[in-house]
C-alpha cells in the first residue's frame, strides 16, 4: 500500500473496470458454452479463447502497474482480519486471473485444439497432446471458474460494505471516476 494516496491511478482504475467487464463476460460465455450443444457453442468458443488471452495480457499489465504504483493504504481503523482478507482476496484474484487463461490454453493444447486469436493468428501449444492431462485441466478450469465467481461475489459484497456501511473511502479508491481529492471524509 502507498501512504498518502487515496485513489488508484487512472490507468489502474481503467484496467480494473475493463478486466471486470471482460471477466464477467467470460464467466457468462463459459456458462453458455457448457450448457449448450447448439450451433452457438462454436461462436461462444471463438469468443472465449481470444478473450481469455486478452484477460491474461491485461492482468499482466495490471500487475506491472500495481508493482510500480502500489495501492492506497487501507483505513487505519479497519480491523486486522479485514485487512488480511483484503490482501488475500486480491492475491487470489491475481492468481486466478493469470491461472485461468493459462489453464485454458494448456487444456486446449493438451487436446490439440488451436487457440485462434483471430484469423491468421494462432497461439502455439504450451503443453503436449495428452487426453488425461486435458481432462484434468478441464476439471480444474471448471472448478476454478466456480471459485472465481464466488470470489467476485465476495468482492462485490465487500465493495458495497465499504461504500454503503463503512463509507471509509475504500470503494472510492477504485471508483471509475473518484471523488475529488479535496472532498472531506464524511
Amino acid at each position: 500500500m502507498t501512504a498518502g494516496r487515496r485513489h488508484f491511478t487512472a490507468s489502474q482504475r481503467l484496467l480494473h473496470w475493463l478486466l471486470a467487464l471482460c471477466i464477467l463476460a467470460m464467466l457468462f460465455i463459459g456458462v453458455g458454452m457448457v450448457s449448450t450443444v447448439a450451433p452457438k457453442y462454436l461462436t461462444l468458443v471463438a469468443i472465449h479463447k481470444p478473450l481469455g488471452i486478452a484477460i491474461l495480457v491485461l492482468v499482466l499489465i495490471r500487475v506491472v502497474l500495481r508493482l510500480r504504483y502500489g495501492a492506497p493504504a487501507l483505513p487505519a481503523d479497519l480491523p486486522e482480519p479485514m485487512k488480511l482478507a483484503a490482501h488475500l482476496s486480491h492475491l487470489a484474484f491475481y492468481l486466478l486471473m493469470i491461472a485461468m487463461p493459462l489453464i485454458g490454453w494448456g487444456m486446449l493444447s493438451a487436446a490439440a485444439y488451436p487457440v485462434v486469436l483471430f484469423p491468421g493468428m494462432t497461439l502455439p501449444p504450451i503443453l503436449p497432446q495428452d487426453a488425461g492431462l486435458h481432462a484434468l485441466l478441464w476439471t480444474a478450469h471448471v472448478y476454478l471458474a466456480f471459485a472465481f465467481f464466488a470470489l467476485i461475489l465476495l468482492h462485490v459484497a465487500a465493495a458495497l460494505y465499504h461504500a454503503l456501511v463503512r463509507r471509509d473511502g475504500v470503494f472510492e479508491a477504485m471508483a471509475p471516476v473518484p471523488a475529488r481529492e479535496t472532498d472531506a471524509r464524511s
